[in-house]
């Protein structure tokens, strides 16, 4: 059966009274607790802001590619933020041990499911910290990927390829492959092969591809131009002309070069031989 001693209205009088005592006891410290939480709240998120600009002031003076700092930034921003909120609700008495587990299980459980996001995002990282390249520049990677570096991003690295593409290429696979770099030393160097015929004066065919280097408005003296003779082939000698010139010439040096090279040993009768095979037939009778 109900029990309704309780429901007398003496015992309801009385349990309303206890209620009313137990109140008035502990609302100096309930209000305190709140108190002290907002007023944590408040100065915590105030701190938060002065070191947010101090280390936004400290990144800039190191350099630190924006990219990275924008995303160290908002990483330290909100690992402090949930650090004043777990401060803030302590002073209420709420045991936090199990807030910090369920934060602890949810951070390995979101690491466990984006490994490859997280490989990503170290390659980003470590691009971003040692700077192998920087936006462009032009590079070629071992993974076959080769063109002017568009964005650098935490995850990925936009490059536009010489088709005018833009490929996406993960951070973690970048990070890991070898990388040339052909902008960084400011100057680059042509270097293709010219082949003459075996009958030709090598002394004479390298004065004058050195005299069209000379004459081309591009070239730079320092380091300096070099014909060299590399190779007797099937069917040519093989000359390599090497020159250099600022990045932004490179291609329209390369392409002068080729043509008046072409140009100047045709005008001297020196031939450029093309692959050849001798066939020999015989008659049987």
């Amino acid at each position: 059966m109900l029990d309704t001693s309780n429901l007398n209205p003496t015992n309801i009088e009385s349990n309303v009274d206890k209620l009313y005592s137990k109140t008035i006891e502990y609302a100096p410290q309930i209000a305190t607790a709140i108190v002290s939480a907002i007023l944590i709240l408040f100065i915590g998120l105030w701190l938060i802001k002065l070191i947010k600009k101090l280390v936004t002031t400290i990144f800039e003076k190191r350099d630190i590619d924006i990219s990275l700092r924008r995303f160290l930034i908002h990483l330290i921003e909100w690992s402090l933020k949930i650090l004043v909120f777990i401060i803030a609700i302590t002073q209420l008495g709420i045991q936090t041990s199990a807030f910090v587990a369920l934060i602890g299980a949810a951070g390995l459980a979101v690491g466990l499911a984006l490994q490859g996001s997280l490989s990503n995002f170290a390659g980003g990282v470590l691009i971003l910290t040692l700077k192998p390249f920087k936006i462009g520049d032009f590079i070629s990677t071992t993974n076959g990927i080769s063109g002017t570096v568009m964005l650098i991003d935490i995850f990925n690295t936009k490059i536009k390829t010489s088709q005018n593409q833009l490929v996406v290429v993960p951070n973690g696979n970048l990070s890991n492959s070898n990388i040339t770099n052909y902008t960084e030393l400011g100057t680059r160097r042509t270097w293709f092969d010219i082949g003459v015929s075996y009958d030709a004066d090598l002394r004479k065919t390298k004065d004058i591809l050195m005299e069209v280097v000379r004459n081309n408005e591009f070239a730079l003296d320092d380091p300096a131009p070099q014909i060299m003779v590399t190779a007797l082939g099937d069917s040519s000698v093989n000359l390599s002309v090497r020159v250099t010139t600022n990045n932004a010439d490179f291609w329209t040096m390369n392409e002068q070069l080729i043509i008046d090279c072409k140009a100047a040993l045709d005008n001297a009768g020196i031939g450029i031989p093309f692959p050849q095979r001798d066939v020999h037939h015989y008659n049987q009778g």
